[in-house]
Parts: structure tokens; C-alpha cells; sequence
């Protein structure tokens, strides 16, 4: 038999909007595709200079 005494999964962070509204900005993008997480304004590929990278260095203590 089936267990049927478990709830059934219901998703409490989908956002609250008036009568009207997205809550997916997707739909009201320019563009089709996931939006990117680095905003509109980046352009790839980005300039070394202007990268935030700082390369390891390993200085071994003999």
C-alpha cells in the first residue's frame, strides 16, 4: 500500500506579487536564455586588468 499520510511538497519561497505582475524576471527580459549573474553591464571577455585575481604563491620554508 501507499503511504499517503506525507504532504505533498509545496514550494514557501515563491514570491508574493499583485494581481498582474511576474514574479520571473525571465519573462520580462529582452533577451531568452537564464539573465547573467554578473548584470546586464558585463561584457565578456573581461580585461586581465581589470580582474580581482591574485595568482598563488607558495614560498617553501627549508
Amino acid at each position: 500500500m501507499v503511504n499517503k499520510s506525507k504532504k505533498p511538497y509545496v514550494d514557501n519561497g515563491w514570491p508574493e506579487v499583485a494581481d498582474g505582475e511576474h514574479a520571473v524576471t525571465e519573462l520580462s527580459s529582452a533577451r531568452s536564455g537564464n539573465l547573467s549573474p554578473f548584470g546586464e553591464d558585463t561584457e565578456f571577455p573581461v580585461a586581465a586588468e581589470h580582474l580581482p585575481y591574485v595568482h598563488p604563491h607558495t614560498v617553501i620554508n627549508r
